[in-house]
């Protein structure tokens, strides 16, 4: 059994780590309905698997809602659901903290930047 982070902040963190979490709800958040195509066209250089293991999770977690349209071909669109857009504030939080302190990030992350960090 998983033990669940008794961290607050850890716990939260859990719906949206990861390298392609926060591009997508932000995606999401100005689209307000986005097809599949479009996401991966905007996130170039993910992978078509890790988009739908993405969106899967995001779903999954309650962020994100799936809709089929029963038309031919199928369509499939996605949003934000209204956890998913709570979450929006907090993205936004954290991308003002990056621009309030750029500078030292950047230049700690030219030091010592770890990808496998992110994802």
């Amino acid at each position: 059994m998983n033990k669940i982070a008794e961290c607050p902040a850890e716990r939260a963190t859990y719906f949206f780590g990861g390298k392609w979490k926060i591009r997508i709800l932000f995606i999401l958040f100005n689209e307000k309905k986005v097809r599949f195509g479009i996401l991966k066209k905007t996130l170039s250089s993910i992978t078509q698997q890790m988009l739908s293991k993405q969106l899967k999770e995001l779903e999954l977690d309650g962020l994100v809602n799936r809709e089929v349209k029963q038309v031919m071909p199928p369509k499939v669109e996605y949003s934000l659901t209204s956890f998913g857009t709570s979450l929006i504030p907090i993205l936004k939080s954290l991308s003002n903290w990056n621009d309030k302190n750029s500078k030292l990030i950047n230049l700690k992350l030219n030091k010592s930047f770890d990808e496998s960090r992110i994802r």
